[in-house]
């Protein structure tokens, strides 16, 4: 079993039973007989034997496989050895004891960023292949040239107001009422003006003279 999924199948099971202070290390550069360490406190001889019967009935559901389980009997210091991974679950006053954590604790594994690489990768493996966005050249023209192609959009014929087209011919349409500049109304002619009469002096006749 990938030892990702191993250890966020131990350190789920030791949440589920409300284990204490969780710690796990790497310890690949300290050692070659087990790649994780994983340490847990649990309050009582009960909660410690019920913290190891669920990390070693979870890894089996998985596939897991557990070869030793030894303290039981007392419940003080339960440890479950997995091969590539080891569990100790302690009482506080042991572990403070003993304190593993000084001996292997060069290198932590930070939990929750385990558990989430492990249901990334499960997850990952799970979902179907997802086709490449990007494709080369020759496969973009490809598929350029099977696309269906839309005819052109006919252009609407354009209404004037001086003359209409039809088939081979000219109609010529009167020009609207709208379109024709009203005419300006002609000025009234005004009247000649009378010229003021003369008024002469009356001839002087001969009989007078």
């Amino acid at each position: 079993m990938d030892i990702k999924k191993l250890q966020s199948l131990v350190i789920d099971a030791l949440e589920d039973v409300k284990a204490q202070d969780i710690r796990v290390y790497d310890t690949v550069h300290l050692t070659g007989l087990f790649d994780r360490i994983a340490i847990a406190s649990g309050t009582s001889n009960r909660q410690t034997k019920a913290l190891a019967a669920s990390v070693r009935d979870k890894v089996k559901e998985n596939g897991g496989t557990i070869l030793s389980v030894e303290g039981e009997d007392t419940g003080e210091w339960v440890l479950v050895d997995m091969g590539d991974m080891v569990v100790h679950i302690m009482q506080p006053a042991i572990r403070a004891y003993y304190r593993l954590e000084e001996i292997w604790g060069d290198k932590e594994v930070k939990f929750g960023a385990a558990k989430r690489l492990s249901t990334q990768t499960a997850a990952e493996e799970a979902a179907p292949k997802k086709v490449s966005r990007h494709l080369t050249t020759s496969q973009a023209l490809k598929a350029e040239d099977e696309t269906p192609k839309k005819a052109p959009a006919r252009k609407k014929p354009v209404k004037t107001d001086g003359a209409k087209k039809a088939v081979g011919k000219t109609i010529k349409v009167a020009p609207s009422k709208s379109s024709v500049p009203p005419k300006k109304a002609a000025a009234p002619k005004k009247a000649p003006a009378k010229k003021p009469a003369v008024k002469r002096a009356p001839a002087k006749t001969k009989a007078a003279e």
